[in-house]
């Protein structure tokens, strides 16, 4: 009795409902596996391989009475998702933190530069890094006689995703012996992690430890890159943080829904892809110079409030190229719209930043278009 109190007290009746009410109108697909609720990988209607690294992005400081209902769209509003993973308790609480793979390392990036520090709820600050998706894992006190063709057939059987196997003398005197074992993916290493000691233990009759292979700090940083910080242009300073408070996100988006029959698309896409592959949120040359204009007589007509731009300065590419990533927000819309874009210096600070938002303005009209069938003015 008391063990079911505890459990109403930590799980939210009616943030549990409207995740039930969530997927059901969105006809969205989460499986439970192994401590861990997974939408896609791949999702439904990806074309092409799977994300290689550099793909994903580590999310925690979640409240634990959080659900994808808010999460997936919210990460979305960045670019297609090909995989959330929110890991769970027993009880039906998250665990704090999840992770989401995106197409490519760019949309990655874009996702940490807009959406960390997002302020999910009052007093509740998402916090949003690039994943390491560490791949290997240490497999220890292994039999001295084992072989590295042996071992990979052995891996192969009880696991799914192992690529390679490299075996090693370790220990103080060079007398253990190890296997580095790499796997395709994060969630394969994960996935295995799980199961191998028990595996080895009843299929081959030895207990073994099985670990995360751990490297220094100073390379994880060196391999990670600087992709938080942000960079000083000439005659162009980097953009402070986003000031504008975004809407809040209510757990059935329908709530802020208009009555317009023809924006109705565009809300029910929030269970599949909210923005456009890479290639086409980059600008291209040249760009439409009235896309701000015909933004904002879409919007004047459809009742949706007027356009607000955030744009933020990311880095110099070695092409020349100048890339930002910005924020639209439409008031009538229930999530901002993220994305990111490259342009030519310009002779002013001031021309650069009309450019970029001509460019973000182009890329929403775009979107918008394509999930609710309005056309540009």
């Amino acid at each position: 009795m008391e063990g079911q109190q505890q459990q109403q007290q930590v799980l939210n009746p009616q943030r549990l409902k409207s995740l039930k009410e969530w997927v059901q109108k969105s006809s969205i697909t989460l499986t439970q596996v192994n401590g861990q609720r997974k939408y896609g990988g791949p999702p439904p209607g990806w074309q092409g391989p799977a994300p290689g690294p550099g793909c994903e992005v580590f999310i925690s400081q979640i409240p634990r009475d959080v659900y994808e209902d808010r999460l997936i769209p919210l990460f979305q509003s960045v670019g297609t998702l090909y995989e959330f993973r929110l890991m769970m308790n027993f009880s039906g609480q998250n665990r704090g933190f999840a992770y989401a793979k995106y197409g490519d390392p760019f949309t990655a990036s874009t996702a940490v530069m807009t959406l960390h520090q997002y302020p999910l709820q009052e007093g509740a600050c998402l916090t949003v890094r690039r994943s390491t998706e560490k791949r290997q894992l240490r497999l220890g006190d292994l039999p001295t006689n084992v072989n590295q063709a042996e071992m990979l057939m052995v891996l192969q059987m009880m696991s799914e995703g192992v690529e390679d196997v490299l075996l090693k003398l370790a220990g103080p005197k060079g007398r253990e012996v190890v296997a580095l074992v790499n796997y395709s993916s994060h969630y394969a290493a994960s996935m295995a992690k799980k199961v191998l000691v028990e595996a080895f233990k009843k299929q081959c009759g030895i207990s073994i430890t099985v670990s995360w292979t751990s490297f220094s700090k100073s390379k994880r940083v060196k391999e990670m890159g600087q992709d938080d910080d942000f960079f000083t242009t000439p005659g162009l300073k980097p953009l402070t943080k986003p000031s504008l408070t975004p809407p809040r996100l209510y757990p059935q988006l329908s709530h802020n829904v208009p009555s317009h029959p023809t924006l109705q698309p565009f809300f029910r896409a929030v269970g599949g892809p909210t923005a456009p592959p890479r290639d086409e949120m980059m600008a291209q040359a040249p760009v439409n110079r009235d896309t701000v204009s015909q933004l904002q007589s879409m919007c004047e007509v459809n009742r949706l409030g007027a356009p607000q731009y955030e744009v933020r300065y990311h880095h110099t590419g070695p092409d020349g190229f100048l890339y930002f990533a910005f924020k639209v927000l439409i008031p009538g819309l229930p999530l901002p719209l993220f994305g990111a874009v490259q342009i030519l210096p310009g002779t002013s600070a001031q021309a650069m930043k009309g450019e970029v938002c001509r460019a973000a303005a182009e890329q929403v009209i775009q979107t918008m278009c394509k999930v609710s069938n309005l056309r540009p003015f």
